[in-house]
């Protein structure tokens, strides 16, 4: 089979790319990462979705502003990579401004297994003291997940997994879910 594009993992090295691509061509990423990752979640619902947030927060960052939302997002797409946002929704309140800040993950993390939900949650809190993905961002990234850039990396290529079986490729996806409509 042809390369495949791989759009989850630009900036990589040619190297990684080609064994990746070898790992296609042989019908076995799927197969490596639902043994690596297979652990599912009970993060289902919002309610559950702002408790684990909370308990993370609360467990690495307790000096972090609060959330006054954490939702599942199904707007937003995968392919303008955005897997999560986070962001301050500013009112007036008689003469003081207060900021209610909001986290919002991509509905897709309900099926994803946990160790990505885990990882996405993560990278969306340590944005709340960290604004630009610098070396300070991923120093607290790696304060709460050590296995952060692993899994950041696994969750690129369980992305271009679910994609491949989107698209009907030769990827062994039987564990996993096609992405949902463009």
């Amino acid at each position: 089979m042809p390369g495949v594009h791989l759009p989850y993992l630009r900036g990589y090295p040619p190297e990684v790319l080609v064994q990746v691509q070898d790992l296609i061509n042989a019908g076995r990423l799927a197969q490596i990462l639902a043994r690596r990752h297979a652990q599912a979640h009970d993060v289902r619902n919002e309610r559950a979705l702002y408790d684990y947030v909370s308990e993370l927060k609360s467990s690495h960052m307790r000096s972090a502003p609060p959330l006054a939302k954490v939702t599942y997002d199904p707007k937003l797409h995968i392919l303008k990579n955005v897997l999560g946002t986070h962001s301050a929704v500013s009112r007036v309140q008689g003469s003081r401004l207060k900021a209610k800040r909001e986290m919002r993950i991509a509905t897709l993390f309900k099926e994803a297994p946990a160790d990505f939900l885990r990882m996405i949650v993560v990278h969306e809190l340590a944005h709340l003291k960290e604004r630009e993905h610098g070396k300070a961002f991923y120093a607290l990234c790696l304060h709460m997940e050590p296995d952060y850039h692993q899994l950041e990396f696994d969750l690129r290529l369980w992305l271009t997994a679910q994609e491949l079986a989107a698209a009907n490729l030769p990827c062994e996806c039987a564990r996993q879910q096609p992405l949902g409509p463009a």
